[in-house]
């Protein structure tokens, strides 16, 4: 046998001795999953608490789009690299306010050219976006462009970068309908892992269009990033 199948048969076994912890016939409230979660997260590193929610919502009518931010109470447990493109003062601004990198229009090649990625959110001043719509196609797959809904187009930059290092997520639905976010890490407490979970359902909550009919929430669960999902019983959800 190879080592890689060695390996894939002890990620299969601690998946399965996870999963027995995990009632797959029952809808769990809020606390009691976190607490299974946290359980379940039996890897050699700091796993990902991570909620996807299938909502009941056509994301492809321009009325039932769901997209914004929130700032998670306690934070993702993640270090964010924040990029942003401003000019001048703006661009003092950023670095003071502590971006990892703060440029204009000689980003470009190094992002296109040399396939640079060393970040995981990108600030722009809005006069800056004629430049950055030129990165669409390196950075829209990504998630990486920035978006007014989101607060990433700003002249604030300076609570845009603050917001983002105390755990602000993005949060937008994805072609089937279903956001997937992060909520924290298994080191987390259970409080504040749920703190995070509620802060999360409180803005898909208050973003529910208008247009939306029927069942809001569909299917909620939490899961580790190497363990089973823990569906949420939404009944209590406003």
């Amino acid at each position: 046998m190879t080592t890689g199948g060695i390996f894939r048969m002890k990620k299969g076994k601690r998946y399965a001795e996870a999963a027995k912890l995990v009632d797959r016939t029952k809808l769990y409230d809020v606390q009691e999953a976190v607490s299974v979660v946290k359980k379940a997260a039996n890897a050699k590193f700091d796993e990902t608490i991570e909620a996807h929610l299938r909502l009941g919502v056509d994301g492809r009518q321009a009325d039932q789009q769901i997209r914004g931010a929130v700032v998670l109470p306690h934070g993702t447990g993640k270090k964010v690299r924040v990029l942003v493109f401003a000019k001048d003062a703006k661009a003092e601004e950023a670095k003071a306010a502590g971006a990892e990198y703060v440029g204009a229009e000689e980003l470009i090649p190094k992002i296109q050219k040399e396939n640079w990625f060393d970040f995981d959110v990108v600030v722009a001043t809005p006069d800056m976006m004629g430049i950055v719509g030129r990165l669409g196609r390196d950075l829209g797959p990504k998630g990486l462009m920035p978006n007014p809904k989101a607060g990433t187009v700003t002249m604030d930059v300076t609570k845009a970068i603050e917001d983002i290092k105390a755990g602000k997520i993005e949060y937008r639905l994805d072609k089937n309908n279903i956001i997937h976010v992060p909520v924290g890490k298994a080191s987390f407490t259970e409080e504040q892992l749920a703190d995070n979970f509620q802060t999360l359902i409180d803005a898909i909550i208050k973003a529910k269009p208008s247009a939306a009919k029927g069942q809001y929430f569909k299917n909620v669960t939490i899961t580790s990033t190497m363990g089973p999902g823990v569906k949420i019983d939404t009944g209590k959800f406003a």
